[in-house]
């Protein structure tokens, strides 16, 4: 129809504040830890920047940890914005780290030499060992996954295994959503988020490696109605 407005949407990912893990430098992945205070007063300035920034969103995803579950809760809390909707699913968790999980990262580092340690850190289809069986850190001895089919509850997994499911759940349930012109904000984590970024901005498994998303600090990115990426902000 002439004159008809265009539908712009906007998503704004939102990597969780720093958590106990994070302070202590092991490698989380699943792990279900909470916020450190850092991460907590984090989470307060993004809802702060969102607020000036007036993105103010329709819908909220988050993952099944409640440290991202928690950073969403807070910001929203700080924009006065806590009647909207929050979906969670366990697909949008970090990347599953397997039996490098709850270890020192140095000492995981000293031991496996540095670019054995990038290449599963950083790197795109490389994943760090897997949990053995009987390991208490499998998902399938965490109540939360009870209901899921076991054969979707991961090891171990390399950021290109992350991607798919996050994908997966993206192109399902989140993107439709923008479909509609509205702005969704997606709490959730570094590995996660990098996955949506690389689909969103085109970036190759080979530029991946060199880039981090920062904890507690959104990224708007804006759509028009056929979802082509028009463009992105870093909001501070």
């Amino acid at each position: 129809m002439a004159g008809a407005e265009s539908k712009t949407s906007r998503l704004i990912l939102l990597r969780h504040g720093q958590s106990l893990y994070n302070e202590r430098n092991l490698f989380t992945g699943w792990t279900d830890v909470e916020l450190s205070g850092r991460g907590r007063a984090e989470a307060r300035r993004a809802g702060e920047i969102l607020r000036n920034a007036g993105l103010y969103p329709d819908l909220c995803f988050t993952s099944w940890l409640k440290r991202a579950i928690h950073t969403a809760q807070i910001a929203l809390g700080e924009m006065g914005w806590e009647q909207i909707d929050c979906l969670k699913s366990w697909q949008l968790n970090e990347r599953h780290y397997g039996a490098w999980q709850q270890r020192n990262k140095e000492e995981v580092k000293e031991e496996v030499g540095e670019e054995r340690f990038v290449a599963i850190r950083r790197g795109y289809d490389t994943p760090p060992p897997p949990l053995p069986d009987g390991d208490p850190r499998l998902p399938r001895n965490d109540p939360k996954y009870r209901a899921l089919d076991p054969s979707l509850l991961p090891r171990s997994e390399s950021l290109k295994e992350t991607r798919r499911r996050t994908l997966n759940y993206f192109v399902r349930d989140i993107a439709p959503r923008l479909a509609e012109g509205r702005t969704v904000l997606v709490s959730a984590h570094g590995n996660s988020l990098r996955a949506l970024l690389m689909a969103i901005e085109g970036v190759t498994p080979e530029e991946i490696v060199g880039i981090e998303i920062p904890t507690g600090q959104p990224i708007c990115y804006e759509f028009d109605e056929t979802l082509q990426y028009l463009s992105k902000r870093v909001l501070k």
